[in-house]
């Protein structure tokens, strides 16, 4: 399998995994039971999820106001983001 299709199948994965946690703690909050941990939930978006993350929270409306996840959760979209940018350059430059 080329590298490239694989990179794309992982980052899909890694995006479910994280729209299915939010809908999952979503739920949790809704029925009273065990949640899963900011953290948890932060940590699956820097691998890769938070374009998972950030859709599920808009289209659940959930964490949408709680601090300071949200600014977290902002800035390690941020961050991917310029990664993306240097790394396409870099590539552009080469």
């Amino acid at each position: 399998m080329p590298t490239f299709i694989a990179l794309v199948l992982i980052a899909a994965l890694i995006n479910m995994l994280a729209f299915g946690l939010f809908w999952h703690d979503k739920r949790a909050a809704r029925t009273g039971r065990r949640r899963i941990s900011e953290r948890t939930l932060l940590t699956v978006a820097l691998f890769g999820g938070s374009l998972g993350a950030m859709t599920a929270r808009h289209i659940f409306r959930h964490k949408t106001r709680k601090e300071p996840f949200r600014t977290r959760l902002a800035l390690i979209v941020v961050f991917q983001v310029a990664l993306a940018v240097i790394g396409t350059l870099a590539l552009r430059g080469s």
